[in-house]
């Protein structure tokens, strides 16, 4: 099966599929392997009661050996739902000079099948982003980006029928930027059916104590609900997270959309996967509600 999705992939490149770059590395490239792996991350999280409706979630983005049992959670908070399109917000770990990016592809692809982008949806935002903001979304080629794609599996799995997918990479840590971009978010999917997905990990390299402390102030900060105070605490040096500015934009569009409410699901490090505590990366999931009226 790994040898005839190789295949797959090589013939992808000449077509207008973004082939996966993670798919045998941070994810198993066997359609049915991964599929099982995802279940059952899906299936061992045990949820919080809450109340509302979930418009979104906060995800990790690690390999899914790592952070798939803490993602587990923020998609199970999705299992059932049947959204006409997803935005998947994530940080862009490689250097661009512009702020927001997106994929030039029709469509993405997974060892679970392809997934369209909704590129209309792409073209309106990036005009609401010039006209708000003074800057666009910039298409990219064969990214490499793992923090968006890794997040799929796990939407494909959970929701109940295909959907779009609306993918803005974040490169810069600006709160004028990703307020502007929440803002034009919540324009666009106002009275669409939609979810958002923010994706992001905590901090990186400290050991599990000091994780432990710097997560539970980043966490307290998203439950807050107040997307400027991300920023301060990580200025501060009290909390991290690596996809700061996706998650500020998709508070601010959450807020925009009627949100209420975020609620933290689950928190874990690597280290309680690989049993080295001395340097670890943080996850946590959470969901981002709105209440019933």
């Amino acid at each position: 099966m790994r040898e005839e999705f190789i295949c797959a992939t090589i013939i992808l490149m000449t077509t207008n599929l973004r082939p996966s770059p993670l798919a045998g590395t941070w994810y198993p490239a066997d359609p049915d392997a991964l599929a099982r792996s995802v279940d059952e991350y899906l299936a061992q999280a045990v949820l919080p009661e809450w109340s509302g409706d979930v418009l979104g979630v906060i995800a990790p983005h690690a390999g899914h050996i790592y952070s798939g049992p803490v993602a587990g959670y923020a998609f199970a908070a999705l299992r059932g739902r049947t959204p006409d399109v997803v935005a998947v917000v994530s940080p862009y770990h490689n250097f661009h000079t512009s702020p927001f990016l997106t994929s030039s592809h029709g469509a993405y692809v997974t060892p679970l099948g392809e997934i369209p982008v909704a590129q209309g949806l792409l073209d309106d935002l990036d005009d609401r982003l010039h006209h708000s903001l003074g800057v666009g979304l910039t298409r990219v080629a064969r990214d490499r980006e793992h923090s968006l794609e890794i997040e799929l599996p796990f939407l494909q799995r959970a929701l109940s029928r295909p959907f779009h997918l609306l993918p803005i990479m974040v490169r810069v840590i600006d709160p004028h930027l990703a307020e502007g971009l929440g803002r034009a978010l919540a324009d666009l999917l106002r009275g669409r059916n939609f979810l958002l997905v923010a994706s992001t990990d905590l901090s990186h390299f400290y050991t599990q104590k000091q994780a432990e402390r710097f997560d539970a102030e980043m966490l307290r900060q998203f439950e807050a609900f107040t997307p400027e105070s991300l920023f301060e605490t990580e200025e501060a040096g009290r909390g991290f997270a690596c996809g700061l500015g996706a998650v500020a934009s998709v508070l601010w569009a959450a807020r925009g959309l009627g949100a209420d409410k975020v609620q933290i699901l689950h928190h874990a490090t690597s280290g309680d996967v690989t049993g080295d505590l001395s340097s670890v990366v943080g996850y946590g999931a959470a969901a981002i509600l709105k209440s019933a009226v």
